[in-house]
């Protein structure tokens, strides 16, 4: 299906054939190997491969705040320590992976494929209720491959033009959607980042707070899960939040986080089980 750059450059018909607007079926019909479902797997035997966690999100009433660590493990080896686990979907949208870490990058990369290729097509931007049934789709067409040990559980966040609100949306392995409402955690330290939000969330939050509050959560994770890796400050490995506003999609900079991990380091030397007052 590749062009060939010595032809008279016409492209392959595959890429003048109608179909629907969805890059997972053009695939599914013209190259289905390139899916990742479609992989051989060993017949015997759960495949060992490095898993990604945690990820929380968080809304304020401009917005939403997506964040995950950067730890990597692979069994009780500490796999990679600053993995990135959080991407942009396309402006409005941002999504986080949990999960086995090679396959859930690559199912991020096909959802981008899909958001762009659909937008191509239709020349609209899919609604955001539409991402998340698409992402809901890819991640049930995975089932084969968790029931082997690869699942992909990501977290998915976004701004509603319509609603003029932010969104967070959470997954199982078989591609059931949620809409979590305040926020949210997956991956295997959201029970206790969970905790931390139940304590520090409010709704009036600023951008600020909030993204104080993603971070803070992911710190009261990695105190409990040793698979969550906290902000290493040593090595200046810092947690990737994200920020979707009606502005659309923005990554914070490493000095940005930087402030924000050294203040709840600060914190914490004093009050070393968390802060029992407010974020600021």
């Amino acid at each position: 299906m590749e062009a060939n750059p010595r032809s008279i450059g016409r492209l392959p018909a595959a890429f003048l054939t109608p179909g629907s607007s969805s890059f997972t079926d053009f695939l599914a019909t013209h190259q289905p190997e390139l899916l990742p479902r479609n992989r051989q797997l060993p017949a015997q035997g759960v495949v060992e491969a490095p898993h990604g966690t945690t990820i929380v999100a968080a809304s304020f009433p401009g917005g939403v705040v997506l964040a995950g660590d950067r730890r990597a493990t692979m069994g009780n080896l500490i796999a990679q320590r600053d993995i990135e686990k959080v991407f942009p979907a396309d402006e409005y949208s941002a999504v986080g992976i949990a999960g086995t870490a090679g396959l859930a990058v690559e199912m991020v990369k096909l959802f981008q494929l899909e958001l762009e290729h659909f937008e191509k097509v239709e020349g609209v931007q899919l609604s955001l209720e539409g991402k998340a049934n698409r992402l809901s789709t890819m991640i049930r067409s995975n089932l084969g491959m968790a029931m082997q040990g690869l699942a992909v559980v990501p977290l998915f966040a976004g701004w509603d033009v319509d609603r003029q609100k932010g969104r967070i949306f959470s997954y199982d392995v078989t591609g059931g959607r949620s809409e979590e409402h305040g926020f949210a955690a997956t991956g295997s330290g959201s029970l206790f980042a969970r905790g931390s939000f139940k304590k520090l969330f409010r709704e009036d939050l600023t951008e600020q707070q909030t993204t104080t509050l993603v971070v803070q959560a992911l710190y009261d994770a990695a105190d409990e899960d040793s698979a969550t890796g906290g902000p290493d400050l040593a090595r200046r490995i810092y947690p990737i939040v994200t920020v979707i506003t009606d502005e659309g999609f923005r990554r914070l900079t490493e000095a940005e986080c930087s402030e924000v991990v050294r203040a709840i380091h600060e914190r914490r030397l004093e009050e070393p089980d968390g802060p029992r007052a407010a974020l600021l």
